[in-house]
């Protein structure tokens, strides 16, 4: 049976756009209140203005060190609690190996492995404390298959899959679950680093879904009875044959 998610209270990173932008209106229909976590203030602004009172804007940047640790401690003097971490946020790297560089392999770590460690690091006594709470991280079709043609980024989305799994059986005595959905490529930023005729293909093809679909899922993660954990969703467009 589905539970409500009405009163309780999310964090989504990367929510001012795609992925996280679209759970954020999923869950606020939901009945839940989004703490919308950004590094772009302006979008925050118009986002928060746009969705109501139950939307409130955190700028953080998750790339810098102290931005990133002040994160939870500053929601928490704006909520009385987090029932709900969502780390959405991350960032792409497509081609060979030997085509990017060692300042942007370092920004994509940064921020799809190492700023989800740390926010879940942060929130982990806060939840334990209150003795529940949820984490879902997006992860990646790529954190199951080896992409060769994006190494960099199935090597982020890897790591995660280890973390979260590792993580998930950590928690579980404390009645907090951890879990990952998985998605195969999605209408967002992300994409933009695609090859023009790659996209245009893959949008022929139907071989992209909407951030809406990935949003969809995590409602359902998160709507689950508190004795069954879905560890991970992969969510696929129907035409996508590359894995």
């Amino acid at each position: 049976m589905a539970e409500s998610l009405s009163g309780k209270i999310a964090v989504i990173t990367g929510a001012a756009s795609g992925i996280g932008l679209a759970s954020t209106e999923a869950l606020i229909a939901e009945g839940a209140t989004v703490v919308m976590v950004d590094y772009d203030e302006a979008a925050l602004a118009r986002e928060t203005a746009r969705l109501g009172e139950r939307a409130i804007g955190q700028v953080t940047n998750l790339i810098d060190p102290e931005s990133c640790g002040r994160m939870v401690p500053e929601i928490l003097s704006k909520v009385d609690h987090i029932d709900i971490l969502y780390c959405n946020a991350g960032t792409y790297i497509g081609g060979d190996l030997i085509d990017t560089d060692g300042p942007t392999i370092d920004k994509m770590l940064t921020l799809n492995v190492n700023a989800v460690m740390k926010n879940v690091r942060d929130v982990i006594p806060h939840m334990m404390e209150r003795k529940t709470g949820d984490i879902v991280v997006t992860c990646s079709i790529a954190g199951h298959f080896p992409t060769y043609w994006e190494p960099v980024y199935t090597g982020s989305k890897w790591a995660i899959t280890s973390f979260v799994q590792s993580m998930r059986r950590q928690m579980i005595p404390h009645g907090v679950r951890v879990s990952q959905v998985s998605p195969g490529p999605v209408i967002s930023a992300l994409l933009a680093d695609w090859p023009e005729e790659n996209l245009r293909k893959a949008r022929e093809s139907g071989s992209l879904i909407d951030a809406s679909e990935v949003a969809d899922a995590v409602v359902y993660m998160l709507t689950r009875s508190r004795n069954v954990t879905i560890r991970d969703m992969l969510v696929l467009p129907t035409n996508f044959d590359r894995v």
